[in-house]
C-alpha cells in the first residue's frame, strides 16, 4: 500500500533538520497545524503531517471499522508512516487524542519517535476513582448517542464548546466545518475509540522527552488531565499556556508555537 497517499503525507522545511510529524485529533486535518508548521520550518526544522484514515483527504478506501475501532489501528498507521518516510528520533506532537496515539506508537516503534509533545491531551475521558477525566460514564453515553443519531448535528452544537472563545465564532465555525467534512460512519468509530479509550498505564512507560501542554480553561481535557499526565510521564515537563478551548494551535498559535520550539531547542 502506498502509505504516502493512504493518509496524504506531506513534507515541508530542511531535509537535515531534525523531524517533527504533527498528528491533528479527532474530527480534524492536518490543515489545523497551518499556523504551526510554517514556525516549526522557520526555525530549522523538517515537518511532516498527515491525516488519520476518514480525515482530511486520507484514502477512505484503506478504511477498516475493525482496525481503527481501538487507538492501536491509528498508532499503527503513525509507525507506518514513521517507517515509510524511514524516519529516526523523529519529535511526535500530538493534539487531544493523537497524544496518546503517540504514545501507543512509541511503545510500538522506539526507535522511531525519541521526543513528544502532548497538546490538551488526555488518557482518560471518563472519571474514575481517584482521576478526573472531566466526563461521567453517562455523559459520554449520551454524547455517543447524539453523534451516532445525527453527525451533523452533533458536530455544530459540539465543535464550538470544543473550541471555547465564544468571542471568536470564526474558530467554532471552522472546527464545525472540519467535523462536518469527516465522513459520519467513520467518525462514529474514531469518536467511540477516543472517548472510550484509557491510556494511563500507557504513560508510565513513555521514557522520552516530553513536554505537556495545557490551556487554562478547556471543557474536553481540565487542568486535572494535564497535571496527571505530568504526574503519570516520568521526567515531563508542563506548561500552561494563557489560552482557552481544546485547541491552542489555532486559538493561542503565538504561545503555543513558542512552547513548542522552546521545548525543541532543548533536545539533543
Amino acid at each position: 500500500m502506498d502509505i504516502a497517499r493512504r493518509n496524504n503525507v506531506t513534507v515541508t522545511g530542511d531535509p537535515g533538520g531534525r523531524t517533527v510529524v504533527l498528528a491533528h485529533g479527532f474530527g480534524c486535518d492536518q490543515n489545523m497545524w497551518r499556523l504551526t508548521a510554517p514556525a516549526l520550518v522557520a526555525a530549522g526544522h523538517r515537518v511532516v503531517m498527515f491525516d488519520y484514515v476518514g480525515s482530511g483527504r486520507s484514502d477512505p478506501s484503506a478504511f477498516s471499522a475493525r482496525r481503527y475501532a481501538s487507538l492501536e489501528g491509528y498508532a499503527r498507521d503513525v509507525v507506518e508512516i514513521c517507517e515509510a518516510a524511514d524516519l529516526r528520533d523523529a519529535v511526535f506532537v500530538g493534539h487531544s487524542v493523537s497524544a496518546m496515539i503517540g504514545v501507543l506508537a512509541l511503545g510500538r516503534a522506539p526507535e522511531r519517535i525519541g521526543a513528544l509533545v502532548m497538546v490538551a491531551p488526555s488518557p482518560r475521558y471518563i472519571d474514575d476513582e481517584g482521576y478526573r477525566g472531566g466526563f461521567s460514564a453517562q455523559d459520554i453515553d449520551e454524547l455517543l448517542d447524539s453523534l451516532e443519531s445525527n453527525y451533523l448535528g452533533w458536530s455544530a452544537a459540539m465543535a464550538p464548546m470544543i473550541m471555547g472563545n465564544p468571542e471568536r465564532p470564526e474558530l467554532g465555525a471552522e472546527l464545525t466545518n472540519s467535523f462536518c467534512a469527516t465522513d459520519p460512519e467513520m467518525a462514529r468509530v474514531f469518536a467511540r475509540a477516543t472517548f472510550l479509550s484509557d491510556s494511563r498505564d500507557d504513560l508510565k512507560r513513555v521514557d522520552v522527552p516530553t513536554l505537556v501542554l495545557e490551556c487554562t480553561q478547556d471543557a474536553i481535557a481540565p487542568r486535572e488531565v494535564g497535571a496527571f499526565v505530568h504526574g503519570a510521564v516520568p521526567g515531563s515537563t508542563l506548561i500552561t499556556l494563557d489560552a482557552t478551548g481544546h485547541c491552542p494551535h489555532l486559538s493561542a498559535p503565538e504561545a503555543t508555537n513558542a512552547a513548542i520550539t522552546g521545548f525543541l531547542a532543548g533536545l539533543r
